[in-house]
Formats: C-alpha cells, sequence, structure tokens
C-alpha cells in the first residue's frame, strides 16, 4: 500500500487526505461515504471475507457437543445476526463504546478453545454465563487503556499485529487446501480453485481502476463460487432446509456461572483484548498512515467486551475483531467505516433470512482461502510497518526476537506446555499473550542511554537522538 495515487492510478474515487509521513493513501478516509452502488459492493465484500470464520465456529461448537440439526442452524444464525448488530458497536460508536474506525465483529476464534470444553463438560449455558463475564473483563480493561497506552508503542503494538499475522497464516492455507477435516483437503481441485481467485484478485487489483481494483476480492470470490458449482462442491440441499424468515429467541440456551467457565472466559478476554488492540492498530497504520488513538483504543476493546456480553443473551460465541477484514482494509485502501456499516446491515439481514445466508455460507473454503492467504498476509505487512516506525537498535532488535520467538514457539509447539495448568496453557499457546508480554516487559526495561549503553547497531546516533528516542517510546 506505499504506491503513490498516481502510480496505482485512484485519482477518480480518491477522497481523503494523503498521510505523506507513510506515503498511505486512502481511497476514502474514515468518515467518507462513497456513492451507494460502491459503497454497497464494498460492504458485500466485507461480509464475504468474514463469512467463512464466522459461520464455521459455531458449527464446531453444535459438532463437538452433539447439537441438533435445528440447534446448529440456530446457533449460526444469531452468529450472523449479532456479527452485525456488534459490528455497528464498533463503526457508528456509541458514548465510550466504539472505536469509530473500519472495524468487523464475529465469532472469536481465540474463545472457541475453551467453549468446546466447557460445554462438553458443563453444558453450552455455561459457555455463555462464562462469556458475560468475559465482557465485563474486557470492558474494565478498555476503560484502562487511556492510563495504560503508554505500554503499547508502535514497536509493541508491531509485535502484537506480526504475531497475529503469523498466526493467522495456518489458518489461511487450511481454507486454500480445502479447509481442515475436508475429505479432499489438498486436492489438486482446491488448490486451482484457490490459485484462480488468488490470481483474478491480483490481476484485478493491479490492472483494475477505480471501482474494480477496490472490489477486487469481491468479484474474484464471486467468480470462484461460480466456477465451484460445476465442479460439484456446493450442495444446494441445504437451502431447501434453511428457513425463510426467523427472529431468533433472546437466552435460547439459558445461562450458567461455573467457576471454571469464568476464570477461563476471564483469562480469554485478556487474550482477545491484546489481539483487538492489535488489529485497532493494524487497521489504522495500514488504512490511514497513522497510529490508533487513545480514544479508538479504548472504545474498541470496550466494544469487544460489550460485544461479548450481548452475543450471549442471544446465545452466540463470543465475538471480537475479525483481522482478515482488517487486511481487506490495507488491500483495498478503503478507510470508510460507513462501507463496514452497510457489511453490518446486510449481515443482520442474512441473521434474518436464514435461507438467504445459507447460500453465501456454502462458498467452498478453498473459494474463502484464495483472498484468506492475502488478508492475513497483510496483517503481517501491518506489523512490518509499525515495527520500523522508528529506527531499530539493538535492543529494539532484542525485543523483537524474544518476544516472537517465545510466543510463536508457544503456538507452534502447544505440547510444551501440557504439564501446565489449563487456564495458562489457553494463554501461552495463543501465541499473543506472550508476546505481548514479554514486548511489553523488554521495551520498559530498555538500557537508559545516558549510561552509556549503545543504542544504535551500526551507526551511532547524535548526541540529541537519544532523548528524542525516549520521547517517541
Amino acid at each position: 500500500m506505499s504506491q503513490t495515487e498516481g502510480s496505482r492510478g485512484y485519482p477518480s474515487i480518491r477522497k481523503g487526505p494523503v498521510s505523506t509521513n507513510n506515503s498511505i493513501h486512502a481511497r476514502y478516509d474514515i468518515d467518507e461515504m462513497p456513492p451507494w452502488g460502491e459503497a454497497t459492493l464494498l460492504g458485500i465484500q466485507h461480509v464475504l471475507v468474514m463469512m467463512a470464520s464466522n459461520v464455521t465456529l459455531p458449527i464446531v461448537l453444535a459438532t463437538a457437543i452433539g447439537a441438533t440439526t435445528g440447534e446448529t442452524a440456530f446457533l449460526v444464525q444469531v452468529a450472523l445476526l449479532v456479527a452485525g448488530l456488534t459490528t455497528f458497536l464498533q463503526t457508528v460508536g456509541f458514548g465510550p463504546v466504539g472505536s469509530r474506525l473500519p472495524i468487523v465483529q464475529g465469532t472469536s476464534f481465540g474463545f472457541l478453545a475453551v467453549s468446546i470444553p466447557l460445554a462438553q463438560d458443563y453444558g453450552i449455558a455455561a459457555v455463555f454465563g462464562g462469556a458475560i463475564f468475559a465482557g465485563v473483563v474486557q470492558v474494565a480493561l478498555g476503560f484502562s487503556l487511556r492510563w495504560l497506552q503508554v505500554l503499547f508503542p508502535p514497536l509493541v503494538s508491531g509485535i502484537v499485529v506480526l504475531v497475529i499475522g503469523i498466526g493467522l497464516l495456518p489458518t489461511g492455507m487450511a481454507l486454500f487446501a480445502g479447509g481442515n477435516g475436508s475429505p479432499d483437503f489438498g486436492s489438486f481441485a482446491n488448490l486451482g480453485l484457490a490459485s484462480l481467485v488468488l490470481v483474478i484478485m491480483l490481476v484485478l487489483y493491479r490492472f483494475g481502476n477505480g471501482l474494480i481494483g477496490a472490489s477486487a476480492v469481491l468479484i474474484s470470490l464471486v467468480i470462484g463460487y461460480l466456477v465451484a458449482i460445476p465442479m460439484g462442491k456446493v450442495d444446494f440441499a441445504e437451502i431447501n432446509e434453511a428457513k425463510w424468515f426467523a427472529i431468533p429467541t433472546p437466552l435460547e440456551f439459558g445461562l450458567d456461572f461455573p467457576v471454571a467457565a469464568l476464570i477461563a472466559m476471564g483469562a480469554m478476554a485478556i487474550a482477545t483484548s491484546v489481539e483487538t488492540i492489535g488489529d485497532l492498530s493494524a487497521v489504522t497504520k495500514s488504512g490511514a498512515g497513522r497510529e490508533v488513538t487513545k480514544k479508538e483504543m479504548s472504545g474498541g476493546v470496550i466494544a469487544d467486551g460489550v460485544s461479548t456480553a450481548f452475543a450471549s443473551l442471544f446465545s452466540a460465541l463470543p465475538n471480537t475483531t475479525f483481522g482478515q477484514n482488517v487486511g481487506l482494509v490495507a488491500f483495498t485502501g478503503v478507510m470508510s467505516r460507513h462501507v463496514v456499516s452497510i457489511g453490518a446491515a446486510f449481515l443482520v439481514f442474512l441473521g434474518l433470512f436464514p435461507k438467504l445466508a445459507t447460500l453465501i455460507a456454502l462458498m467452498p473454503s478453498s473459494v474463502i482461502g484464495g483472498a484468506a492467504v492475502v488478508m492475513f498476509g497483510m496483517m503481517l505487512g501491518a506489523g512490518i510497518k509499525l515495527i520500523a516506525e522508528n529506527p531499530l537498535d539493538r535492543h529494539d532488535m532484542l525485543v523483537i526476537a524474544v518476544s516472537i520467538g517465545v510466543g510463536q514457539g508457544f503456538a507452534a509447539v502447544p505440547d510444551s506446555m501440557a504439564l501446565m495448568p489449563e487456564n495458562i496453557k489457553v494463554l501461552l499457546e495463543t501465541g499473543i499473550v506472550p508476546a505481548a508480554i514479554l514486548a511489553v516487559v523488554m521495551n520498559l526495561t530498555r538500557p537508559k542511554p545516558d549510561e552509556g549503553v549503545p543504542l544504535d547497531v551500526d551507526v551511532p546516533l547524535p548526541d540529541s537522538a537519544p532523548e528524542e528516542r525516549r520521547d517517541r517510546r
């Protein structure tokens, strides 16, 4: 996203201000509204990018606890409805709640790891009871972030974003190959279909002007879906079983509050909050070329907590910010929060019309994967850009090495924590929490230059530079 406006050919739709310091050129700024037709297509694009993840997780939970077909359909329906309503919390905002950024909310990957054993041991009502407590924890953290933002300078935020991107890559590649559990996982058909989507998306992005370039992901996904139909990868029989219209009943599965659920969900709330901070930092850096403000960061985490608690009331799994949609903002350069609000309206619409939701949910995993690998990769780029915000000295390099090395080490080899208490294990195996803790602690304990400790790796800093560096951090 570092190209100049002229080199990318967007002058016809370029609306927002240009960040000359970071070479980021938004097609539309945060508060700008594109023409309705264009905004609608861009909003649908956000929905398609997040659809697979949002509906897959409740299906996984339902399968794990032996839910009926009707119960599974209900969990999918509320996942869509709640994702739309909670996305509005982020984009529109209400008082201190909401980042007012182009952030999409959806079913959380992280909470699924603790939801399945809780549902199996205590019943699914315990998942929703624990999620309400998790939401309270996140809201408390959100209100504290304005005073804790000193803990997340660009170096630390960049490390968190980078670790999120690294952690998402296996998920993207699994979708690329057909989705985990697929009987033809890694087949030539899946890899070819995903590659087709990837190539079409890149060609449209590179050579398409205006709306074509901005809608490259949407167009490639639609083409991939249509190609998948004659390949026999779409079973329309499931559409016949879905209802045309349905209003979900609140507290369908009830609420329960066992101590184990409160501890497990509360611990995951901390991990999710750190991930949300990373997503917020990534979307402003990659989309607008600036750091996230205190108000945006605080409001975003508070909205995450409110969303998680609200989701429980409708028997939906905890909600959080979606990294793939952050990657989509970085890829397209469309920073308009109104575009995401339109996408949220579509999610609410789909949540009320299950038959239409099923039609989109049937999109093959390999089609989604062709776009997902790029969206997740964009998170890596955003993390690198944040880390490189200031010149790196020896201690910075050590912070990066230790935090990413240890954090991703735990994530890559979860068996290394087999003897840990379950609650601690859940936090460590995310990779995000240990990386963030190490980065924060090491950054706060950096050597002081006035004690004669060299900072720069190659070039000695001018006399005034150490003081300036401390100010920036």
